[in-house]
């Protein structure tokens, strides 16, 4: 992940981002509750809500772009849109790279899942790739198999490809509470420091936007209510 990271740092000193034009939000469009595409063909969920809600309070004009994860970054850098809004950890290395805004969820946790309560985590470990989980499962000795997106993740823990997944405990919960064949094991692992919009470090003008949106979100209320009503009254609010 660092590699590809600092491979891309030197193109965001010539792109940029100038207030008077759209807003273009970048996503994942895979990742429901946090962001997806609803039937419609349009991006839906969490982040939806949020970013649209954001752009109202900065008296922005938005648009919303999909990009798979993998290189979710380098297109932000390379300026194929201007902020990423998609249940990024806020981590020392990806801030090497891009900006941050403060956190709009707090730091949560990480969660292994499998198909029996006995299975060994220090086997083999699926993950999404270039996540704050799929670096810790590296360093922590299991053997960790790498997806390009989390359903492909939790497809190899039904297939007997991979002894459990580790991932963000959000994403996970809803799955194993609709399904009957896995369960949650091991212990929570706390990861980042929350999840917060990327954007280049050129735009610090933008960044100061988002951020005083999402600080009025904090002070008001509205921020907490979202988050409730996407992830449920066991979620962590401000």
């Amino acid at each position: 992940m660092k590699t590809i990271l600092l491979s891309t740092a030197a193109l965001a000193l010539t792109a940029g981002f100038a207030l008077a034009d759209t807003v273009r939000m970048g996503t994942e469009g895979a990742y429901p509750p946090y962001n997806f595409i609803n039937d419609a063909g349009e991006v839906d969920g969490f982040e939806r809500e949020l970013g649209d809600e954001l752009c109202k309070r900065a008296e922005l004009t938005c648009e919303w772009v999909t990009n798979e994860w993998d290189s979710i970054i380098p297109n932000l850098v390379s300026g194929n849109y201007d902020t990423i809004i998609a249940g990024m950890s806020i981590t020392d290395e990806r801030d090497e790279v891009i900006d941050f805004t403060q956190n709009y969820i707090p730091p949560e946790e990480s969660l292994y899942v499998a198909l029996t309560d006995d299975v060994d985590i220090m086997g083999v470990i699926a993950s999404q790739t270039s996540t704050i989980q799929s670096s810790y499962v590296a360093e922590s000795g299991a053997t960790l198999l790498e997806f390009a997106t989390p359903d492909e993740m939790v497809a190899a823990v039904r297939n007997g490809e991979a002894d459990a997944a580790f991932f963000q405990g959000a994403y996970l919960k809803p799955i194993v509470e609709e399904s009957s064949d896995l369960t949650f094991v091991g212990d929570p692992i706390a990861l980042g420091g929350g999840v917060g919009m990327g954007l280049r470090e050129s735009d610090g003008e933008l960044r100061e936007k988002f951020d005083a949106a999402i600080t009025s979100m904090k002070e008001d209320g509205t921020l907490n209510t979202l988050l409730t009503k996407w992830f449920g009254e066991k979620q962590k609010t401000f």
